[in-house]
């Protein structure tokens, strides 16, 4: 029997095969609440073993792009508790990943008081798309003091907290691609020179007390963790230590003890790949669940289970085919996905691919 389509347990949930929908950004939660559009998209997409939601902000701050999801108020926790709900009615299992974009943002796209933080006054040389003005330069985020620093500490627990209330399963944090917590990471977007600066002992600091108390605050077997060693996106280039860093990111992880650590490649997408090696420290050094992503068709993900990893996810392959397991399981033909349309409004090229049999 296929390894890919076995039963896995993930912390205190059992989950129906292996295969993990990745988190996608898609841009269709009006005025950052989440919506029955987005009902109807998840549900489809419930035969996955896991899903990981889109990124989803923690904080007014961290709503760098237009039309991101949070789950900081009332209304964001409900809008997420049906579309909880409707993936466990069809037997699927949800974590939402906490994203907070730090300098990846605009103040355009904030809403009114929400500040555009980093640890670092470094600006990304990046452009943001934003609905009311299109592509804006990236501007020169504010520095974070020591309080910033706690009160975002405490909105990723509030976060988590109120996911819980919302239903979900757990959460992933998302210390990769570029985002807040892989810019106290990596060493050019963190030039502090306290407690959280220098060495990586400093820069991993804020990563692990947020992993920390978030595990304690809803239960160590509902939080992940998505890193991106080699990851260039978002304006983070490589450096010399980056083995040795991550690798100590492996260790102290490990110690922390979330239920699971979710490493991207991006190498299919044109940034350079992820060494063997990194894969392997991380399956050495870490002792729970490891999630592989990157450019996965299904003999690929067979063949990597369960050497090389526990659960293996996919991303644009679940985008364009919402019955992506029954597809692998069947060796049918794969829907193409319709670049045009990832992160415009509406149901087009979000809830109109079709099933098999045309449903």
């Amino acid at each position: 029997m296929s390894r890919l389509f076995t039963e896995y347990r993930l912390g205190d949930v059992v989950l129906k095969n292996r295969i993990v929908m990745a988190p996608l950004t898609r841009n269709r939660a009006t005025d950052n609440i989440p919506n029955d559009l987005m009902r109807i998209y998840y549900q489809q997409r419930a035969s996955a073993g896991l899903i990981i939601t889109e990124g989803t902000s923690p904080s007014p701050n961290g709503l760098g792009y237009p039309r991101i999801p949070g789950i900081f108020n009332e209304a964001q926790v409900e809008g997420w508790k049906r579309i909880t709900d409707a993936v466990h009615e069809q037997g699927g299992h949800i974590f939402i990943q906490l994203m907070h974009t730090g300098r990846i943002s605009h103040p355009l796209n904030l809403p009114a008081g929400a500040r555009v933080l980093a640890p670092s006054a470094v600006p990304a040389a990046e452009q943001m798309y934003t609905d009311s003005e299109g592509l804006q330069p990236l501007p020169v985020p504010e520095a974070m003091t020591l309080e910033d620093i706690r009160s975002a500490r405490d909105e990723y627990v509030q976060a988590a907290r109120n996911a819980m209330e919302a239903g979900f399963d757990g959460v992933e944090l998302h210390a990769a691609n570029g985002y807040l917590l892989e810019q106290f990471i990596r060493p050019n977007s963190n030039r502090r020179e306290d407690q959280y600066g220098g060495g990586i002992e400093n820069r991993a600091r804020f990563v692990l007390e947020v992993t920390e108390a978030v595990c304690d605050a809803i239960g160590h077997h509902k939080v992940g963790i998505r890193l991106s060693p080699y990851g260039v996106f978002n304006d983070m280039p490589l450096y010399d230590e980056m083995e040795a860093d991550y690798t100590y990111l492996a260790q102290e992880l490990d110690t922390v003890d979330p239920v699971y650590v979710h490493l991207v490649d991006h190498s299919p997408m044109g940034a350079p790949e992820v060494p063997g090696s990194i894969k392997e420290i991380f399956r050495d050094e870490f002792c729970n669940t490891l999630i592989l992503s990157g450019g996965y068709d299904a003999e690929r993900a067979e063949r990597d289970l369960p050497g090389k990893a526990d659960l293996i996810a996919v991303g644009r392959p679940f985008l364009a085919n919402p019955d992506l397991p029954k597809r692998w399981e069947t060796n049918a033909p794969l829907n193409e996905p319709d670049y045009d349309t990832f992160y415009t409004p509406g149901e087009k090229g979000y809830t109109d691919y079709p099933t098999l049999g045309g449903a």
